[in-house]
């Protein structure tokens, strides 16, 4: 299924670099415009159908954010092209939104556009899947926009996205491929995503990694015990384990929030 693009940077040797690039390695992938600015990006969205987007972020005038809300209009689907520092790739990843980081590797490359794809075969056929855009987007801004804090995750499922509040969030299981996650007056929801991945988006977040298998949300937490081994208790009433190697780590985490 061809996928129309466009591609929104304001340098130069970015959009030449990333046009060659599709062009030579990703066939399902027409590049209908270039644009230096969101004003011109406007443009190509008005003169054709879009599928996707490459956008970058950092911009004169307008920054990339100013043109979400036309991707949301369009039901288009946006690959973020960002130099941007290690807080700002979490924020994205967050949010589920796609993002190369620059300079831009041929297989991620592949890979991103293999999920647009992959997106446009599933808005096609599930009108919901292209109504969840909008919470998509929106999360988005709103973690980028957050100085120091991630507050919402976007969580992928079949028909579109889960958008939640991190502070509703409890804990976290690993169940081989997937990560459970139990929600404050809520049902679990399973994502086909491993704990890892949350782990490093959520870790300067009050999560701690308790086990294994076991993520909680440390403002959640009511109490622990150590009587019969290390074991958390949480504001559900659960209890869950701390492993033996990561109980340091717990208890370090613990005396820097209570100081806090």
């Amino acid at each position: 299924m061809p996928i129309n693009a466009i591609i929104v940077d304001d340098e130069e040797y970015s959009r030449k670099s990333l046009f060659f690039l599709i062009d030579g390695y990703c066939p399902s992938v027409k590049i209908k415009g270039i644009a230096r600015s969101v004003a011109e990006a406007r443009t190509l969205l008005k003169a054709d159908i879009i599928d996707l987007v490459f956008l970058d972020i950092a911009m004169p005038v307008e920054d990339g954010f100013s043109l979400l809300p036309d991707l949301q209009k369009n039901v288009t689907s946006v690959i973020i092209t960002t130099a941007y520092n290690q807080y700002a790739i979490k924020a994205i990843r967050a949010s589920a939104v796609d993002y190369l980081l620059k300079p831009i590797d041929i297989q991620e490359l592949q890979d991103s556009i293999d999920k647009a794809v992959d997106l446009k075969a599933q808005s096609s056929e599930n009108e919901f899947f292209t109504s969840n855009q909008e919470p998509l987007f929106s999360s988005l801004h709103e973690n980028l926009n957050e100085i120091k804090k991630i507050k919402k995750l976007n969580l992928p499922h079949s028909n579109g996205f889960h958008v939640l509040n991190i502070s509703n969030i409890l804990y976290i299981q690993a169940d081989s491929n997937y990560s459970i996650f139990h929600v404050e007056k809520s049902e679990k929801i399973v994502v086909s995503k491993h704990l890892k991945e949350y782990e490093s988006i959520l870790d300067d977040c009050g999560f701690c990694r308790i086990h294994k298998s076991t993520m909680i949300n440390l403002a959640h937490l009511q109490s622990y015990s150590n009587r019969n081994g290390l074991v958390v208790k949480m504001s559900d009433n659960t209890e869950h384990s701390v492993s033996r190697r990561r109980s340091p780590e717990f208890m370090e985490t613990v005396k820097e929030m209570f100081k806090k």
